[in-house]
């Protein structure tokens, strides 16, 4: 794997590697109660700034890192599947499927029993149950596609993703005030309500979906040349693309259950790692997981700090960044 790594993407890593510390440094120490970096080292923290560090913006930073890992690296793997520079993670509609399940728990349930039951678990609960279901009917409705799946999961995605998108506006439309609330600021995407609880779970479906993807790198490569010649070199083109699907929809749809929809760090990342290093998926994989939680942590801290004491939605900073990009791309794409 990473000996299709050479001296200048190794490079590029180390300095991402770096930023993206420094960024969390930044997301732990930084913000509207400042505590001194030094004081951590020489044991000077108070109760008080104990509290906030392990309980408030640790895991605050590691959803950061998480959700920032996983739009970099399954918007590199779902380009490099498409072989499509404008794919992201929400074109397949798994985001959007999350999303709707979300929405509807926030709607429907919250006040139930199921909101009783579920506690703090109904809602991503609900939201990986709907990213599931999109990524079922995903399977079901292009199983019957030969070569011309990656095609026609693409177009089936698109459907899925609009069918949502009615879905989450008329429970948006019956709500009450208070929902509404809390589905804008969600829906805009919010790191404010992680927990250690939350995040266990949504970090080992995280680290195992890159994990699988990182191995998949070089046959993803090889695709690239195109499905028949991947067939005759030996890859196993039918099981690459449903692993990377997979891997893709589970972190997606675990990320999104806790952080709301973060746009364009999905499109944007990948494209900013290729103009650093090149473009083999082994190198892009690292690259896009470090660039995505440096850009996630840094974005989290300006929403944070952009109006204290007030708090702005992560989707926002973010948007920032990827919609002017997002313009540029296709300008430089219709040029071509």
């Amino acid at each position: 794997m990473f000996e299709y790594i050479n001296s200048k993407q190794l490079l590029v890593i180390i300095i991402l590697l770096l930023s993206s510390i420094l960024a969390c440094l930044c997301g732990l120490f930084i913000g509207s109660y400042k505590i001194e970096f030094f004081n951590l080292f020489w044991g000077l923290l108070s109760p008080l700034e104990t509290e906030i560090i392990l309980n408030i913006r640790s895991p605050r930073v590691l959803l950061a890192i998480l959700v920032g890992a996983a739009l970099g690296v399954s918007g590199a793997a779902l380009q490099g599947l498409f072989r499509n520079p404008l794919a992201d993670p929400g074109l397949i509609g798994v985001s959007a499927g999350a999303a709707l399940g979300a929405v509807f728990a926030i709607v429907v349930f919250n006040s139930a029993f199921l909101g009783f039951y579920f506690g703090i678990y109904l809602i991503p609960t609900a939201a990986i149950f709907g990213s599931l279901v999109v990524i079922g009917l995903i399977y079901i409705l292009t199983s019957g596609f030969n070569q011309a799946g990656v095609t026609y999961m693409l177009l089936v995605g698109i459907a899925l993703n609009a069918i949502a998108t009615v879905g989450i506006g008329f429970l948006t439309f019956i709500s009450s005030d208070s929902q509404l609330r809390t589905l804008t600021f969600w829906m805009m995407g919010s790191l404010g309500g992680a927990t250690w609880n939350l995040l266990i779970p949504a970090f080992f479906i995280t680290i195992i979906a890159i994990f699988v993807l990182i191995f998949l790198a070089r046959k993803l490569d090889i695709m690239q040349l195109g499905e028949i010649e991947a067939i005759r070199v030996g890859v196993n083109v039918k099981k690459v693309k449903m692993l990377i699907i997979l891997a893709s929809a589970s972190m997606i749809g675990a990320c999104v259950s806790l952080s709301g929809i973060v746009g364009f760090i999905g499109l944007v990342v990948p494209h900013l790692v290729r103009l650093l290093g090149g473009t083999n998926h082994s190198f892009l994989f690292i690259g896009s997981a470090l660039m995505g939680i440096t850009i996630t942590v840094l974005s989290d801290l300006l929403s944070r700090i952009a109006i204290q004491p007030a708090e702005l939605p992560i989707g926002l900073a973010t948007s920032t960044l990827g919609a002017p990009f997002f313009l540029w791309l296709v300008l430089r794409l219709n040029k071509k």
